[in-house]
C-alpha cells in the first residue's frame, strides 16, 4: 500500500471513529430507525472510501457527512416510495396473478437497480425516460404532458440513452 493510499486510510478510520456515531443519530432521528439508520451511515463512510481524494480536503466533516447523509436520505425515501407503490399495485391485483415471492423479489431488485440507474438524471429527464419506457408514450405525448417541446423531449431522451449506456460500460 502506497504512503498516500495509507493515508487516506488512516484518515477515514479516524474520521470514522470521531463522526460515525454523531452521523448515526442524526439520521436515527430523521429516519426513526435504528436499523435504517446503520445502514445509511455505513453507505456514507463506503462513500467517503470510494472518494478518497475527497478526505484529504475536508474542513468541516460533519457538514461533508450531513450533505452525503441528505442525498442518502433522498435515495432511501425514494426506493421506499417505490416499494410501497409496488406493493400497492400487487394488493390491486386478482389473487390469480400475483407473482410468488422469487418473482416479486426479482422485481423489487429490478427497480432498485433501474431507480440507481437513473438516480444521476435531472428529474425532468428522468421522468421523460420513464413515461417513454413504461408507458409507451411517444415524445409528441411526452412533450404535452410535461409542457415541453418535442425538441426537449429527443434531447432528454438522448441524455438519459447516453447516461444508462455510460453505466453499463463502466
Amino acid at each position: 500500500m502506497s504512503d498516500m493510499a495509507l493515508a487516506s486510510t488512516r484518515h477515514l478510520h479516524r474520521l470514522y471513529l470521531d463522526h460515525s456515531g454523531w452521523l448515526q443519530a442524526w439520521l436515527r432521528r430523521r429516519l426513526g430507525s435504528e436499523w435504517d439508520a446503520a445502514d445509511l451511515s455505513q453507505e456514507a463512510f463506503l462513500r467517503l472510501l470510494r472518494n478518497p481524494e475527497v478526505l484529504g480536503e475536508l474542513q468541516e466533516p460533519r457538514a461533508y457527512l450531513v450533505t452525503i447523509g441528505k442525498r442518502l436520505l433522498i435515495n432511501f425515501q425514494r426506493r421506499k416510495s417505490l416499494e410501497q407503490a409496488y406493493l400497492d399495485a400487487l394488493m390491486a391485483l386478482p389473487e390469480a396473478c400475483v407473482p410468488s415471492p422469487e418473482q416479486r423479489w426479482l422485481l423489487l431488485e429490478t427497480l432498485q437497480a433501474l431507480d440507481e440507474l437513473l438516480d444521476g438524471l435531472p428529474a425532468a429527464v428522468r421522468r421523460a425516460f420513464l413515461l417513454s419506457q413504461l408507458e409507451d408514450l411517444t415524445y409528441r405525448e411526452i412533450a404535452e404532458r410535461l409542457h415541453v417541446s418535442e425538441r426537449t423531449i429527443k434531447r432528454y431522451m438522448a441524455q438519459a440513452y447516453e447516461h444508462c449506456l455510460l453505466a453499463e460500460l463502466c
